[in-house]
């Protein structure tokens, strides 16, 4: 599978990362086992986690899909160098065990590796803003990791133009490592905090950009259509602002191309984020072989200029 540059890190991946928020959640080892084994055996090559997931489950502390990767990679048998593992420090473990100082990131760094059974990890972001933390002192963190070598590039999520802007201008002004990624909520329906400002400075910066909520916590596959659809859904919770006039009419454009393609309206909302100037790649998870299949169905599909811009036009 064509591979696209990651910004300046020197990484290359595929058109589609693997979301690892459901490993230890909605699918479980054995389950997570095989996802792997079926992304990584399509072409695929990058993982995304964070320190974080799954804490919300309940008997979760964080830190479990990193677990499970850190399995999959020692059972696997595949060569470090085939896989882009991406995780993430700053979201609350604990009182104490948050943010982006260089007490915690140095902790947290050693966590995630333990846990992913690896020696460095190939793209670490700072998951959230943090007002308490001047940039130098996180980017003087990360400096000392990249030197060591367990860290291959950095980069950020959730920033948004400004705070993007201002980060970059320390690293210049300090002679630090700069952000080369960012890791925005972006999808059809949520493109108003990427698109303008932050998407342009991305494309003039050369940032590489890996979106999440790629599908709009599912509400973009086409089957939350209504609050009854919502219930028992471990994702209803996020889905339900999605149910207004504009997602539905969201969802009839995508019908309609579906009708028109033969592709499933998940694969569509994919497909035209991949086909977005200035976007490396979506995130996106799955939790059966099915999905999964899907899912690699999106990386092969090109939509028509015809349709891109319906999709354009409805979402704006």
């Amino acid at each position: 599978m064509e591979k696209r540059r990651l910004g300046r890190t020197g990484l290359s991946i595929a058109p589609l990362v693997f979301g690892g928020n459901v490993f230890g959640w909605t699918a479980d080892e054995k389950t997570s086992f095989a996802l792997l084994d079926g992304f990584f055996d399509a072409g695929f090559n990058a993982v995304d986690t964070a320190d974080v997931y799954s804490s919300w489950v309940p008997g979760n502390k964080g830190g479990e899909s990193e677990t499970i990767i850190g399995k999959w990679l020692k059972r696997s048998g595949r060569a470090r160098d085939e896989a882009v593992i991406v995780t993430k420090v700053g979201s609350e473990l604990g009182p104490d065990r948050k943010g982006l100082s260089r007490r915690w990131i140095m902790q947290a760094v050693e966590d995630s590796l333990r846990r992913l059974q690896t020696d460095h990890i190939d793209l670490y972001l700072s998951h959230w803003p943090d007002p308490e933390t001047p940039y130098e002192e996180t980017l003087a963190a990360y400096d000392a990791l990249l030197a060591e070598g367990k860290v291959r590039a950095i980069g950020a999520s959730n920033l948004d133009a400004t705070q993007l802007r201002d980060a970059l201008d320390v690293s210049a002004m300090e002679g630090l490592p700069r952000y080369a990624v960012l890791q925005p909520e972006y999808n059809l329906y949520d493109r108003a905090s990427f698109d303008g400002p932050l998407r342009e400075l991305c494309i003039a910066e050369e940032i590489g950009v890996i979106t999440y909520f790629s599908l709009a916590r599912g509400f973009l596959s086409g089957k939350y259509r209504s609050h009854i659809d919502l219930e028992g859904s471990a994702r209803g919770g996020g889905v339900e602002k999605y149910l207004d006039g504009r997602g539905m009419r969201i969802l009839g454009v995508l019908d309609e191309i579906a009708e028109e393609t033969g592709a499933k309206q998940a694969e569509i909302a994919l497909a035209w984020i991949i086909a977005r100037k200035g976007v490396t790649a979506p995130i996106a998870s799955a939790t059966n072989l099915d999905q999964l299949a899907s899912l690699v169905r999106s990386a092969e599909l090109k939509l028509s200029d015809e349709a891109i811009g319906r999709l354009n036009d409805v979402s704006e």
